[in-house]
């Protein structure tokens, strides 16, 4: 039974982002709860942290402990936990569940916390592109909207889903201009998939830990801010747009998996992605489920053609594919760009890596079984891209191909024939979507 007139106790169950943004806009300062720590899960060497007291603010001068998830149990137990409060993304509903029974069988309630308590309101206009999944394509969208809103005569600042995986007080507020930015940040290989393209045209982004003072800054560089979302989060940002990116080679994914299901319910328009590449089947059961559960959102066909800068190296060749970390891991995708180029360019054969994996990427083989026979651009900190570099060198293949938005031979030495494979969006109906545009920043300005 809760105890009454006294603090809720309270650990936020996280990853490294979310967890954070909900604890900053609705916990800090707020004199009911009191958070006793943070649990981490799905991204390496993000636990035994302290979150700053510096950010955590008065009530916490030394800060709040992150401790791994596997400890929930004992931490409910041993520091008398009233509340969980659930806060990352892109799992399944089952294992949101399996969770909460967790916590109740410890002895705790259980807490998902809404969009109303945990978006910020912008003086700018927000779109936001968000997904269903990881992997569907949003951040390839999230481009394709700040090429319309240049077109419109528009300045947008992207704030991307936070990744704060090092030391925290440096990364409460960070700002990408250049690439010189991302060697200064420290960032990852997963993050850097996600800045390296926008920084290549020329467009500024923001990310960090403390997204209210984040906003404000974004919003002095921009008169537009794009939220681009991370996994299959909901925004940090009260959007005046909401476009929900959707994968029909997962189809039904789209009703199975928290938040994405949320995010597909709220959407105003939403976008079926790699229709070029998925049947005609998987395409027809995501726009029948779309209809089902949000009828007024516009639906649009997209398409991701591939762009391989040497296509001529991989024909009749042994090809190992490096692709997008994420997509591979949480994201439960069995192949990505690179492979799918490389077996529409003739391949001989895809070399399987988990034979030549060693240190952490035979941990990341051993924890996401679903992945096929191709490399996940594993990178969460030095030691990671070493084992990463080694694992392509005692390949046996013949051509590396790079389907992750990086340039990885910035980051690692690779002796064998390189080719990279990039990839935009494509719209069927591209005119409708700059209707709802125009249609958001029209409103928007109308009110403000």
């Amino acid at each position: 039974m809760a105890r009454k007139n006294q603090e809720e106790r309270v650990v936020i169950l996280g990853a490294a982002g979310r967890d954070f943004h909900d604890f900053n806009v609705y916990f800090r300062g707020n004199g009911s709860y009191r958070v006793v720590a943070f649990t981490a899960t799905q991204i390496p060497n993000i636990s035994d942290r302290i979150y700053p007291g510096e950010i955590a603010g008065p009530g916490y001068p030394q800060g709040i402990p992150i401790l791994p998830e596997e400890e929930l149990e004992s931490i409910i137990q041993g520091e008398k936990i009233d509340t969980c409060v659930f806060s990352y993304s892109d799992v399944a509903h089952e294992y949101v569940m399996h969770l909460a029974s967790r916590s109740l069988a410890a002895g705790a309630s259980f807490m998902l916390l809404g969009p109303r308590h945990t978006m910020l309101e912008s003086r700018r206009p927000v779109i936001a592109v968000c997904a269903v999944r990881t992997g569907s394509g949003k951040s390839q969208t999230t481009r394709y909207v700040v090429d319309r809103l240049r077109k419109f005569g528009r300045k947008p600042v992207v704030v991307r889903h936070p990744m704060p995986y090092g030391d925290l007080r440096k990364q409460r507020v960070q700002r990408f201009e250049t690439y010189d930015d991302l060697d200064r940040h420290e960032v990852t290989i997963e993050e850097r998939e996600e800045y390296e393209p926008h920084l290549g045209e020329g467009t500024i982004v923001f990310a960090g830990v403390d997204y209210e003072e984040i906003l404000r800054r974004a919003e002095v560089d921009g008169d537009v801010v794009l939220w681009d979302g991370g996994n299959n989060d909901l925004p940090f940002l009260r959007p005046d747009l909401h476009i929900v990116v959707a994968d029909p080679h997962r189809p039904g994914h789209e009703l199975t998996y928290h938040p994405g299901e949320a995010n597909l319910r709220m959407a105003d328009a939403v976008v079926i992605n790699k229709s070029n590449s998925a049947t005609p089947e998987g395409f027809e059961t995501v726009r029948r489920n779309i209809a089902a559960v949000n009828p007024r959102a516009r639906v649009f066909r997209g398409r991701s053609p591939l762009t391989v800068d040497h296509p001529e190296l991989l024909k009749g060749r042994r090809v190992l594919a490096v692709e997008d970390g994420p997509s591979l891991t949480h994201g439960e995708l069995r192949f990505g760009a690179a492979s799918l180029a490389a077996q529409e360019q003739g391949a001989a054969e895809l070399v399987d890596p988990r034979p030549f994996a060693v240190g952490s990427i035979i941990g990341t083989f051993e924890k996401y079984r679903s992945t096929g026979p191709v490399l996940p651009a594993m990178g969460y900190g030095e030691e990671q891209i070493e084992e990463l570099e080694e694992t392509i060198h005692r390949s046996d293949a013949e051509v590396i191909a790079v389907g992750t938005p990086v340039d990885l031979a910035r980051l690692i030495r690779i002796k064998r024939p390189l080719v990279r494979v990039t990839y935009e969006l494509a719209l069927d109906e591209p005119e409708e979507l700059d209707e709802l545009l125009r249609g958001a920043l029209v409103r928007r300005e109308q009110v403000g």
